[in-house]
């Protein structure tokens, strides 16, 4: 969207605001599927689950992949619209459940849907069995997250030298393992962790084919890196180092899918809020905001993320700190942004929010979060 565009919806409706454009994620996603043919593009609605991002996600093609019975119920609701003869196809191509670990009471309530769902330990595994035993199962690896934003190997992923081990318990106990999965971390600018992790999978695959099951599909997780800054490397590049792994390691008949979240909805909002205080504390001007890290600005916090702020007002820049309206001094949003000299009233912007942002949103202080605009739906 112009800054003319933003200007008049905080003119409009106030701040803070957070702006969501859907010409933006349905571009997102149409360059996923351009650059990465092969492979199946399931949303990890994690990243953000607004209601209006799945059914437009749904309506370009898109899969999902949920991590809890409220995310699976969030998609349910609102892509159920298939004739009833298309239910099982439905779950089984549109939803995956990708939580390694999941509550008893959860796997209770997904088993009426046959749903596809992740293990990655023994003690999951018999859970499964107990509570979900119509579920098909997919085994999550443990891949290497170097230089990835948000590490995840430390706590999911079974080690590969076990990973066949755990197919074979599967098939024993009277589960059919239909995949395997890894995860090289979110926000991944290190692209060698792919190339790694799919050489992995492949030799897991072999030797599980060698011990009597072939598996069929393969879920290469999230991680592909939102183009945040000029320093993030290309995403057709990752897609051009992947396209050539798969072609070489797969058979050309395997299922291949992911769970791109923050590279499909980063891009695609704009967080709008007011000047509501100024300072000056030791030499340098500090401003406060109508928003918070336990706001939009959540990412800072939970997702390492750090969101730059820019202003519509023009004129000459300095260093300056911002910080969130709350009385909490974790509140800083930024020690060192540039921007002009701002007054009370004048409203800033910070692109690239659409990701673990207002999705962590809380009331604290009492202070409610950001209305949610949806444009171009």
């Amino acid at each position: 969207m112009t800054q003319t565009q933003l200007q008049a919806i905080a003119r409009r409706h106030g701040t803070p605001v957070v702006v969501i454009d859907h010409d933006i994620l349905r571009q997102n996603y149409a360059g996923f599927r351009r650059h990465l043919p092969k492979v199946q593009a399931y949303y990890a609605v994690k990243a953000n689950p607004a209601p209006e991002i799945v059914r437009t996600l749904y309506q370009a093609g898109a899969s999902f992949d949920v991590a809890s019975l409220p995310e699976f119920m969030l998609v349910y609701e609102n892509i159920r619209h298939l004739p009833p003869k298309e239910q099982q196809d439905f779950i089984w191509d549109k939803i995956i459940y990708a939580n390694p670990t999941k509550p008893k009471e959860t796997l209770q309530a997904l088993d009426q849907y046959k749903p596809l769902v992740t293990y990655d330990n023994l003690a999951e595994l018999k859970k499964i069995k107990q509570f979900a035993p119509h579920a098909g199962v997919v085994l999550r690896l443990r891949v290497a997250n170097t230089g990835s934003q948000c590490e995840l190997s430390s706590k999911f992923g079974c080690d590969p030298g076990e990973a066949v081990d755990l197919v074979l318990a599967a098939f024993k106990i009277g589960l059919v393992v239909e995949g395997l999965s890894f995860h090289v971390g979110s926000q991944c600018t290190n692209f060698m962790n792919f190339v790694q992790a799919l050489n992995v999978a492949a030799a897991v695959m072999k030797e599980s084919k060698e011990r009597g099951h072939e598996i069929k599909i393969l879920d290469i997780g999230g991680g592909f890196p939102a183009a945040y800054d000029k320093h993030v490397p290309p995403f057709p590049e990752l897609a051009r180092r992947i396209n050539a792994e798969i072609d070489r390691l797969f058979p050309r008949d395997i299922q291949i899918l992911a769970e791109p979240g923050r590279f499909l909805v980063a891009t695609a909002a704009t967080a709008l809020a007011k000047i509501i205080g100024k300072a000056v504390r030791d030499g340098k001007t500090c401003y406060y905001i109508d928003d918070s890290v336990y706001h939009t600005f959540s990412g800072i916090i939970f997702d390492h993320c750090q969101y730059h702020l820019k202003a519509f007002k023009k004129g000459k820049t300095e260093i300056c700190a911002v910080f969130g309206q709350t009385c909490d001094g974790l509140d800083t949003i930024s020690q060192s942004e540039e921007l002009p000299d701002l007054e009370i009233d004048d409203v800033v912007y910070s692109p690239n929010i659409g990701a673990y942002s207002n999705a962590s949103s809380t009331y604290f202080n009492g202070f409610p979060p950001a209305k949610v605009m949806h444009v171009n739906e």
